[in-house]
């Protein structure tokens, strides 16, 4: 199974000069940024955004179960690179692509040291499982953290150390493991989520102090007084910027 693409007529090894060769025309000190970022950088960026979605869907919660589910979809995006990568493992065993330089010459490769199989781009996996990850979580970070796994992808066969097909099956896993297996680490993580928000000690990793107000109600305890709402929140408000007008979560 080695080899996937190593005619030069084929449209991935035209694909990967096409994208690579620019690195000739840029200047080094791009070429090094773009081997950093690809490498690293955008990793860490996601990762970033991971942590900024977190911290924005904690504060705009209303009731414990949004919180809950919220943070269950979160957590579930970097859990669902890490199942990706490991499924990954049998599949480049099996398909055994070398890397594009080891069969192409005149490539310009921006990171040396690459001595594991081509196919498929474990960087494209993570990348994109943490988008489709996020997007089932909510829509606007999903969409920032499938662009971010797009530019990784580019930054991989720019750099010379993935064909374009690498990156498209590395963004084909990613997807798969992130949407088909979200029912069931929904089903398990929420639970966990929701007991955590009603622990005193971690219940802020669910939702941020306050925005709750009472979470869980004691028996007999009247959560709203006799006369209505508390003062000032208008009937139906949650009394809390943004109300339900920002939660945008795809169950």
């Amino acid at each position: 199974m080695a080899g996937l693409a190593t005619s030069g007529s084929n449209p991935d090894v035209s694909l990967l000069y096409g994208i690579n060769g620019l690195a000739d025309d840029a200047p080094g000190w791009f070429d090094r940024t773009m081997g950093f970022i690809g490498e690293y950088g955008l990793l860490l960026g996601m990762v970033l955004l991971v942590l900024w979605c977190w911290w924005t869907m904690r504060r705009r919660a209303t009731t414990l179960d949004d919180a809950a589910t919220s943070l269950a979809a979160i957590v579930w995006a970097p859990l669902a690179a890490g199942i990706a990568v490991l499924i990954n493992i049998p599949i480049r065993g099996f398909v055994e692509r070398p890397r594009p330089f080891v069969d192409h010459e005149g490539l310009d490769v921006l990171v040396h040291g690459k001595t594991d199989f081509s196919f498929v781009s474990d960087h494209a996996t993570l990348a994109m499982a943490v988008g489709v990850g996020l997007f089932v979580a909510n829509r606007k970070y999903g969409i920032a953290g499938i662009a971010l796994a797009v530019l990784e992808g580019f930054c991989r066969v720019y750099m010379g150390v993935h064909y374009p097909t690498d990156v498209i099956g590395g963004f084909a896993l990613g997807t798969a493991v992130a949407l088909l297996l979200s029912p069931v680490a929904m089903a398990l993580l929420t639970p966990v989520a929701k007991a955590m928000g009603r622990s005193a000690r971690v219940g802020w990793l669910v939702r941020a102090r306050g925005s709750l107000g009472a979470v869980e109600p004691g028996p007999g305890t009247e959560s709203e007084s006799a006369s209505g709402p508390a003062s000032g929140a208008e009937p139906g408000s949650s009394g809390l910027p943004g109300g339900d007008s920002e939660r945008d979560l795809a169950a």
